[in-house]
């Protein structure tokens, strides 16, 4: 048996095979090339439609997403089929069910994200531009995908964070309402009036305007400090014109104005050291080193 022959056979009939499904390779990319470009024109005009509505942001990237997918999806079925003969639909799904198991293993961090990603944009809560805090990262969503979400860090870092770990885990959306609660704690001497100081710290919040009028200021005497009576100072502020940080400041500005025109001090902390005898001066001197 000649096996030069057969593999020159073999080898020409591969040839032959492939030079005969040329035309058909290339009316498969041609296929390709205008997947690509039909997919652009109807994200353009998904864009367009629901750009018109009062759809929310991560809701438009969701349809862009599976207008491309099925568009996709569609020409690729389209561009096998013209490029392998006796290829079908039907032959690929049942392809995919016999290996389904083993892409499922392999794959399951990203069907996981995936199926995260399309229910964290399906839901109400959550939407671009929003400030969460979630795992510790706190910061400004930026940008939900199918598979990841962009948060960026109120220290300007940005943070790439998988949709699974987001729908897993507790978010807190700090920007679901617009007024939130903010709180300080002030010292006063021991010796003050406490009533007073309570009136002199409510009345000074009064004077703060980021404060709300329809939410009560609260301020309460907490507990004995190391060196002053604690009052826990709480308010409600709008959180979407202006900085937590910034109300918080002008709070302690006018509390810190209004104790000193009542004459209520503010204590510095105060700590008691306590030391072991000191030595007599007598037995110091007379411990003199011998020459």
């Amino acid at each position: 048996m000649n096996y030069i022959e057969i593999l020159q056979s073999q080898v020409l009939g591969m040839w032959a095979g492939f030079i005969a499904i040329l035309p058909n390779l290339a009316i498969a990319i041609v296929v390709l090339v205008v997947t690509w470009i039909v997919a652009k024109f109807a994200v353009r005009i998904a864009n367009k439609a629901t750009g018109k509505s009062h759809m929310r942001e991560d809701l438009r990237q969701l349809v862009e997403t599976v207008v491309r997918l099925a568009i996709w999806i569609a020409g690729i079925i389209l561009a096998l089929v013209v490029a392998i003969p006796g290829f079908t639909p039907a032959g690929l799904i049942a392809g995919l069910g016999i290996g389904a198991l083993a892409i499922g293993f392999a794959f399951q961090d990203i069907f996981e994200n995936f199926l995260a990603g399309v229910l964290i944009m399906l839901r109400e809560k959550m939407r671009i531009g929003d400030l969460i805090e979630v795992e510790g990262v706190l910061g400004k969503v930026e940008k939900i995908t199918l598979r990841e979400t962009y948060v960026r860090q109120l220290s300007n870092e940005l943070t790439i964070m998988p949709n699974s770990m987001l729908f897993k885990n507790a978010v807190q959306i700090l920007t679901d309402e617009t007024v939130r609660r903010n709180e300080v704690v002030v010292g006063v001497s021991y010796d003050a009036d406490l009533e007073q100081a309570q009136q002199v710290i409510l009345e000074a919040m009064q004077t703060v305007d980021a404060i709300v009028d329809d939410k009560p200021i609260i301020v309460y005497a907490q507990e004995f400090g190391g060196s002053s009576i604690d009052f826990l100072v709480q308010w409600y502020a709008q959180s979407a014109a202006r900085d937590l940080r910034l109300t918080k400041s002008e709070a302690i500005k006018a509390i810190k104005k209004g104790l000193d025109a009542a004459g209520i001090g503010i204590p510095f902390p105060i700590q008691t050291n306590y030391f072991a005898e000191p030595l007599r001066i007598e037995q110091v001197s007379s411990e003199k080193p011998s020459a």
